[in-house]
């Protein structure tokens, strides 16, 4: 009364099983056209940047100091952000070169 029937399922077409992947095929491409590729352009453009790290940029670092690079080592740079004060950051940790003049229009 209460127990059905069981009844043997059909074959699935290898089309079919195609067809249940599809939307997960999807949403990884999805995912990485919005995640991953744009993510990877703006690692390697700040790659190129810190090596393009040079005496006299004026820099924003990620701590949010904003300076001018006074010298450039191969792993770290040394800013200064007053007169006579100059600290050493990672290359890595410089998030923006700012065009020439920046600091004397925020003084």
């Amino acid at each position: 009364m209460f127990i059905s029937n069981a009844y043997a399922e059909t074959a699935a077409s290898p089309q079919a099983g195609i067809m249940e992947f599809l939307p997960l095929i999807a949403l990884v491409a999805v995912f990485y056209f919005l995640v991953l590729r744009p993510q990877s352009k703006r690692a390697k453009e700040h790659k190129e940047m810190v090596s393009a790290l040079q005496r006299g940029d004026e820099v924003v670092t990620m701590g949010g100091e904003v300076g001018s690079i006074s010298k450039v080592y191969e792993e770290y740079a040394s800013v200064e952000i007053a007169a006579n004060v100059e600290i050493m950051v990672q290359k890595s940790a410089i998030q923006t070169v700012l065009p020439k003049g920046t600091i004397k229009a925020i003084k």
